[in-house]
């Protein structure tokens, strides 16, 4: 496993993270990533964590606290070995079936609790704004945070989705230890903001690292997915012109898979996680063949001139 220092916090963390928004399955809405097996979630991630992985993150946002009480069931008596991030500040109205974002005070209060009973621990690592809550003073939010580090609820503090002049305001009140942005050959909208946490000794948790999916290989044709399916609601992979741009960009990186003789999935994973302002890559994982699968891309690298193909490639096809 590879291992990358994070400065601000002062840990090792493994290049690649358990991500766990899959394995929430639906909310009450209906919208999510379809049916789950728990049983089969559990023995995935204790894959990866037999892999040499240190961190999970989740959120109670996905499945509406399911995945965290999926990985409070991995984590027994593993808890002293494992990094664990959540998040709070987002929520499903079950009436509006919309989701509403509160960073007030007296509500991370609540959604701390809430968050250490399903995962059954009595401390959380890294503990993340999801998404930024317009009508909420940045200083309240983080007021809330550094009582929680006080109280020994939360170790580190996080922030989600969110812009740099946020992430700037926010550092007058609390010292930001990491940030969740998307992250990957699809996606790099948020390259700048990645590059400039650097500096900062913020360190970054990429998410969205395999592009739902479509940088695995194993999508050729374009799917259909249920219209509430989190790969049509969320990202724009599975829609055209996109799609059919993302299956050029796989011939190559067949190539390079082909000459290693690795799984797309490995090309894709080193290509993020090679990258210093890379702190960890969120990659979901359904089964421990993926866990295996997706851990083994650190048993090589790809060379300078690889990336450099892939990056020409991206940019002729204007993708991300």
């Amino acid at each position: 496993m590879r291992y990358k220092y994070f400065k601000n916090a002062g840990v090792d963390v493994s290049a690649l993270t358990v991500g766990t928004w899959g394995i929430g399955g639906a909310n009450s809405a209906g919208v999510g990533w379809g049916e789950v097996d728990t049983k089969q979630s559990v023995a995935a991630i204790h894959a990866m964590l037999d892999n040499g992985i240190n961190i999970i993150d989740t959120a109670p946002v996905y499945g509406e606290g399911h995945s965290e009480i999926v990985v409070g069931e991995a984590l027994k008596g593993r808890r002293d070995k494992v990094l664990l991030a959540t998040k709070f500040g987002t929520y499903i109205n079950h009436f509006s079936g919309k989701s509403v974002r509160d960073c007030k005070y007296n509500s991370i209060e609540r959604e701390v609790e809430e968050s250490l009973t399903r995962l059954q621990t009595d401390y959380i690592d890294f503990y993340m704004m999801h998404w930024p809550d317009v009508n909420t003073p940045i200083e309240e939010t983080m007021a809330a945070l550094n009582m929680l580090k006080e109280k020994g609820k939360i170790r580190f503090i996080g922030m989600s989705n969110s812009p740099k002049e946020l992430i700037m305001a926010a550092q007058k009140y609390a010292k930001i230890d990491v940030i969740q942005p998307p992250y990957s050959m699809v996606n790099q909208s948020h390259k700048e903001l990645m590059q400039w946490a650097e500096t900062q000794g913020i360190s970054t948790m990429s998410y969205g690292s395999l592009g739902a999916g479509i940088l695995t290989g194993a999508i050729r044709k374009c799917p259909e997915y249920d219209p509430k399916d989190m790969r049509l609601v969320f990202y724009p992979f599975f829609k055209e012109p996109e799609f059919s741009k993302i299956m050029e960009l796989l011939k190559t990186l067949d190539k390079i898979a082909a000459e290693h003789n690795r799984p797309v999935a490995q090309v894709s994973i080193n290509w993020s996680t090679q990258k210093s302002y890379v702190g960890t890559a969120l990659t979901g994982v359904m089964s421990p063949e993926q866990a295996n699968e997706n851990c083994a891309t650190f048993d090589w690298s790809l060379s300078e001139e690889e990336i450099n193909l892939i990056d020409r490639e991206i940019e002729r096809l204007n993708i991300g």
